[in-house]
Parts: C-alpha cells; sequence; structure tokens
C-alpha cells in the first residue's frame, strides 16, 4: 500500500476531529492526482503552520466529487473526496513535530538538512503528494508507536500565535482570517535591502523566461522593464507595450504594475506578484485591488516570494481586509509560489512542452 501526504490546516483539523472522521476531502484542482490513490492506501496527515504529523487514514473508497457541504453551513471547498478509516489520529499536543530529532534524522527529505533548512517543505507543499515508500512506512510506524506512549509536544507560544486564525461568519459561508501582531509590523517605507532587490529581478526574469517558453507573452512593468530584461539577455522576445485589454482606466493602471503577467491573446492567464519587501504586502494588496475592481475576472494569481517569507504570505493572504472580499476571500484564488519551486519548474527539460498547469503542482495554497 502507498502513502500519500494529506494536509491540514489547524482549522481544518479541528473540523475533522469534531466531525465523524470519515470522510477526507480536497479541492477540485486535486482531481486529477487523486486518481492515482487507491482503496487500501494511507493518507499521512500533517498539520501547515504547526509541521507536526498527526495522523493516520486508510482509504476505503474514493475519490468522488460530493459537493455537500460538510464543514461549513453554505459551501466547502473540499468537494474531491474519499471515504476513510482513521487508523491514527493524535491530539495536537500529542502530534509529532517534522523537527523531532527521531523524525527529521529519519526522514529522506530532511535527514541530510541543517534543522534552519526550509529546502524540505517543498515535499510537504500540497496534499496528495506521494511519500517515497521508506519515509510512508517510517511515519506510519512512528505515528503508530505515539499513539500507544502519547509523548507529550507542548505548543508553545511561537505555535500559538502561528495558529491564531480567527473566524467570521458571512452569510454564504465561515471565513478563515488572521490578525498579524502588530509588534512585528515592518516598515513599509523601508527601502528593502539591495540583494533583495537585485533577487526579486532574477525572480521576475526567472518568471518571464517561463512564461516565454511556454507560448505566453509577456507583460513586465515599465519601471522594472529595463532591469528584468537586462538579466535576461535577450533571453525571450520583446515583451508586450501595451496591455490589449478593453478595462477601465483604474482597472488598466493597477494591472500594469503587476510583476509578471502571462497572456494568451486579449486574455491574462496567469499573474505573478514577486515580494521582497519585509512586508510581503504590497503585491497581495495589488491583486485584491485588481479583484475588488474586476470580481469577475478568472485568471490564476501567484505571490512569489523566499521560503523563509512563507508563513508571512499566508498570514497575510488570510488579513479580514483579503478574506472578506466581495467575490470571496483572495485565499481561494490566490497561492503562494516559493522561489524554490520556480526555479526547480524552470529546470524541467522540454519547458515549451508542458502545460502551465504545471505551476498548480508546486503552488500552496493558504488554507
Amino acid at each position: 500500500m502507498s502513502h500519500y501526504i494529506d494536509l491540514f490546516s489547524p482549522e481544518t483539523y479541528t473540523a475533522f476531529t469534531n466531525s465523524s472522521r470519515d470522510v477526507s476531502g480536497f479541492r477540485l484542482r486535486h482531481q486529477a492526482v487523486a486518481g492515482r490513490i487507491k482503496a487500501g492506501d494511507y493518507l499521512v496527515c500533517y498539520v501547515t503552520r504547526l509541521s507536526r504529523w498527526c495522523g493516520i487514514l486508510q482509504v476505503i473508497s474514493g475519490p468522488f466529487i460530493d459537493e455537500t457541504p460538510i464543514f461549513q453551513p453554505e459551501s466547502d471547498p473540499f468537494v474531491v473526496r474519499f471515504k476513510v478509516e482513521p487508523t491514527i489520529w493524535l491530539d495536537l499536543e500529542f502530534a509529532i513535530p517534522i523537527h523531532e530529532d527521531g523524525i527529521w534524522s529519519g526522514l529522506t527529505f530532511t535527514r541530510e538538512l541543517d534543522k534552519n533548512s526550509l529546502a524540505w517543505t517543498g515535499k510537504v507543499r500540497g496534499s496528495l503528494a506521494r511519500l517515497d515508500d521508506q519515509d510512508g512506512s517510517f511515519l506510519h510506524q512512528r505515528l503508530a508507536a505515539q499513539s500507544q506512549k502519547t509523548l507529550p509536544y507542548p505548543i508553545d507560544e511561537v505555535e500559538k500565535r502561528k495558529i491564531d486564525v480567527h473566524t467570521v461568519v458571512r452569510p454564504d459561508k465561515v471565513v478563515s482570517v488572521s490578525i498579524p501582531d502588530a509588534s512585528a509590523a515592518p516598515d513599509e517605507l523601508g527601502a528593502a535591502p539591495e540583494p533583495e532587490v537585485r533577487e526579486s529581478i532574477r525572480m521576475q526574469a526567472i518568471v518571464a523566461k517561463m512564461g516565454s517558453q511556454m507560448g505566453f507573452s509577456i507583460w513586465l512593468p515599465r519601471a522594472d522593464r529595463v532591469a528584468v530584461l537586462k538579466e535576461l539577455k535577450n533571453e525571450i522576445g520583446a515583451p508586450l507595450e501595451r496591455l490589449p485589454l478593453n478595462y477601465d482606466d483604474t482597472t488598466l493602471r493597477t494591472i500594469e504594475q503587476i510583476d509578471v503577467l502571462w497572456l494568451r491573446k486579449r486574455s491574462i492567464i496567469r499573474a505573478f506578484e514577486i515580494e521582497h519587501t519585509t512586508s510581503v504586502y504590497s503585491g497581495i494588496l495589488r491583486m485584491a485591488d485588481l479583484l475588488a475592481l474586476q470580481p469577475n475576472m478568472d485568471i490564476k494569481l501567484h505571490i512569489v516570494a523566499p521560503g523563509a517569507k512563507r508563513e508571512k504570505v499566508f498570514q497575510e493572504i488570510r488579513r479580514p481586509v483579503f478574506s472578506l472580499l466581495d467575490r470571496g476571500p483572495l485565499a481561494e484564488t490566490c497561492t503562494y509560489l516559493s522561489y524554490d519551486a520556480l526555479r526547480e519548474i524552470s529546470e524541467l527539460k522540454h519547458l515549451e512542452l508542458i502545460s502551465d498547469r504545471v505551476l498548480d503542482e508546486y503552488s500552496e495554497e493558504a488554507e
């Protein structure tokens, strides 16, 4: 039997714990990979933001599509579902941190890394990624042993802040929001260090080159264009001089400032904001502005930032102002892509033959 990762946010962990625990659901974008999972396989459960392994679910049947709300009164985004049986389910204070010495040294994707490294996070970026057989068996055994001896791993103050997410009841759904710590608020007016600026230009160049290789037309903001093209060294054709879009001036000015756009004919397919400032706020705000101006716009939005700023991105995306947009929470539309994930995609062979949907396999959602 194979083992696959099943990601839970602290909120969905709590909801599943309080449910009958016989259904595990995933977003519609996971439908293709869900088809690989068979009855008898195992889902190894991992709690994001806390980085803890919390349980094992055995697949009984599925996948199937069911839009009947389970965790929310009116809507539930986790419509790709499996019937499951929980063979192990641990309370959060007994869930095993990935940084626990025995776990860290036992997993093939962490054992060679320093504990301060973030290189391992790509392995747990999305649900239904298949675990190496060795890792799957190892985690299964460790969680089984933990369920018997229940060694506590108290949740410290840092972890408590990570799960400090509140809920707002709207007429159509319950929305999770985060309230960032004001004491840690960044100085948005301060200039970013020069090395970070140069790195963001390099990432803009990588995103632009990838899109061009996949056959898209590329838009770059006029303020960044010279620096990005210098980084590209003529590796792509000229970006668009003007956007072929029929929007009002306010919307167009907003769109023109987005760091990279991939277009096909007269349609934006994907939009990218490269966040290099401490706040990771300005790009998220621009994405929210765009959706506020054009709530029916159907494009893929991505926030690109270093792995060290991953949690900050998720925290900002879950702010009330972004979670209570008329068209729905920004977190349901905008995903996070790490610098490392984009570099990995850019190095894939025959990128010109690969669909842009490959980005969805590397992007992470603010659950």
